[in-house]
């Protein structure tokens, strides 16, 4: 479990050191510019990287084993001068308890993603203050795989993190920018987190805790329990799919697990779970194709 540590160094000249909370892979892909050479980019990228991994997100102690693996896959399809426009790609995972195995957590693309930038220019996040899209869109997503993943290791555990993307959110708006408004459409980070923050849509977050702290987690050592736990966890989303149909938190979802949950149910124990195919075709029925095979 992460322990909440806090360092106090009274004496002048001691400084802190805190494990960062990422290992975030950041990869941007410029080759629709037709100048894909220009150093501006490679400066973009490692500054990017070095932002979001060593820039400390919240007050916990994450040793190096326990920092969220993911990864931020940036497209520039468009530049003039310091501005740029483009689509972000957002995964992250989370370990699987008594294994080497790693469970896919979120998968979001974000087409609503312009910003400027200076090359050089120093990338720092403040709370309470709008300083560039590309700063407040990163950030964002930061907070917001730091809730995902802390809602697949405690109920409702990702509350803190999901309001200050929240903050992110309202402070933004000022900007003109697209995707922060309610009127951005329904894949925008405006309603991602307001959906995550909503009582519309706590049956995603309980499932998330179920199907990964009481599934995944235990299929080591009782692998029918753990698949239990995750069709009751699948099945348990009717509940929201009935109140709003294809919504944003179930397409990222399945986005994201569409491969895993079809290994899950094409292998091991037989749960003698009628009608699950079915379930998930209803909840995602983009990939029905891929629950055709299920046991």
């Amino acid at each position: 479990m992460r322990n909440f540590l806090f360092f106090i160094f009274l004496l002048a000249g001691m400084t802190s050191t805190r494990a960062q909370e990422l290992n975030c892979e950041i990869v941007i892909n410029t080759e629709q510019t037709g100048q894909s050479n220009l150093s501006v980019f490679r400066t973009l990228e490692n500054s990017l990287r070095e932002f979001v991994n060593q820039t400390s997100w919240t007050s916990k102690e994450f040793e190096p084993g326990e920092r969220i693996n993911c990864s931020m896959f940036i497209t520039i399809n468009e530049f003039e001068g310091e501005s740029f426009s483009g689509t972000i790609q957002v995964q992250s995972s989370r370990p699987v308890y008594g294994t080497n195995m790693v469970s896919p957590v979120f998968n979001f693309n974000d087409n609503q993603f312009s910003f400027n930038y200076r090359e050089y220019e120093p990338l720092n996040y403040s709370q309470n203050s709008f300083s560039n899209n590309l700063v407040s869109v990163v950030s964002f997503y930061v907070y917001t795989i730091l809730g995902l993943d802390a809602d697949t290791f405690a109920k409702e555990g990702g509350t803190d993190y999901y309001q200050e993307a929240n903050q992110i959110v309202n402070t933004a708006q000022q900007s003109g920018r697209t995707g922060w408004n309610g009127a951005d459409g329904q894949n925008s980070r405006f309603r991602l987190n307001s959906d995550l923050l909503s009582n519309m849509f706590t049956e995603y977050r309980t499932a998330l805790y179920q199907y990964h702290r009481q599934g995944l987690d235990v299929m080591h050592k009782d692998p029918e329990s753990g698949k239990i736990a995750i069709a009751d966890a699948i099945e348990s989303l009717n509940t929201m799919n009935s109140r709003r149909a294809n919504s944003l938190l179930l397409r990222s979802l399945f986005d994201a697990k569409v491969d895993e949950i079809s290994q899950i149910f094409s292998d091991g124990p037989d749960i003698n779970r009628p009608g699950f195919k079915e379930t998930l075709s209803g909840l995602a029925p983009r990939y029905s194709r891929n629950w055709r095979n299920l046991q």
